[in-house]
């Protein structure tokens, strides 16, 4: 005998979306970021699974984890540009002070390792990453291929479809760097607008999961000053710090202007899955806002 079948899901994405899953503080890990230039395919696990030298990868990785780094393979949304035996690497400093893009080219995998230690050239001007990794999820490819369109014709030459960056519910997933604020669930008509905001050195709250360079209750802190203060520049409420206040509380000062932002975590069992890949029912952060003065 069998049992009952499974239940089928709804888009990962679109269930978030109704939810009203809280986008705040969900932004993965990362101080620097390390772009691949390779056309695909990309495998389930982009940087295992498609293609590159295993040996290649230990080496990347091992960097990827001394320098708070992530690896992510890129590629031009406008297939015609996806052909060449000369690619490019990024590689960027996304902590607060530190913001920069350096790039080079390489004809062969051995040359990665190397490349994340040279200096490269600056490159100025902001780059967009839109997750199109469809292997990983189905999300993202439906929902970011056509936001990764629609900037590269408005911004050509500055934006790149990438391998999974992390909470595809919130696809379609754009990271714009240096800076590392990763926005979820932007439309096509406001990600191009997002993108024009932070040109000009500022951001549309509605969209913000939070900055990879800091921490969760940080991202979280900013989104709940962001709405009492009405700042949205892209420097503004500079974190000072964070700790813990008691079992599930957090403590966040910030700066420019002067905040501080106590928060609540806690999680919630969502009674579903929480990616289209995922068979089990998951769980979510979520910060309250507690005060803010």
């Amino acid at each position: 005998m069998t049992g009952p079948p499974a239940p089928i899901w709804p888009r990962c994405s679109f269930v978030a979306q109704a939810a009203g899953d809280p986008l705040e503080g969900s932004a993965p890990p990362a101080d620097r970021w390390f772009l691949i230039e390779h056309p695909g395919p990309w495998g389930r696990d982009g940087l295992t699974e498609s293609g590159l030298d295993p040996d290649v990868v230990a080496a990347l990785s091992e960097w990827g984890t001394a320098w708070n780094a992530r690896l992510v393979l890129v590629r031009r949304p406008e297939r015609a540009a996806r052909s060449g035996s000369t690619r490019q690497w990024f590689r960027v400093d996304s902590r607060p002070g530190h913001e920069s893009i350096r790039a080079g080219q390489f004809t062969a995998d051995a040359e990665l390792p190397a490349a994340a230690h040279s200096p490269g050239e600056i490159v100025e001007g902001p780059l967009n990453l839109v997750c199109a990794h469809g292997r990983h999820d189905t999300c993202c490819a439906v929902r970011g291929r056509p936001v990764a369109a629609a900037l590269a014709a408005t911004a050509p030459g500055r934006t790149w479809e990438c391998s999974h960056v992390g909470g595809c519910r919130f696809a379609p997933a754009l990271v714009l760097l240096p800076h590392g604020y990763l926005l979820g669930g932007v439309p096509v008509p406001d990600a191009v607008e997002a993108v024009r905001h932070y040109r000009a050195g500022s951001l549309d709250p509605r969209w913000v999961r939070g900055r990879t360079s800091l921490p969760p209750a940080a991202q979280a802190a900013q989104h709940h000053a962001r709405a009492v203060t009405g700042k949205t520049g892209i420097d503004a409420l500079r974190m000072i710090g964070v700790e813990s206040d008691g079992a599930d509380g957090w403590r966040v000062e910030l700066a420019e202007p002067a905040c501080t932002v106590l928060l609540r975590e806690r999680w919630i069992d969502t009674g579903r899955p929480l990616t289209c890949a995922a068979t089990a029912p998951g769980r979510m952060r979520v910060f309250d806002l507690v005060a803010l003065r």
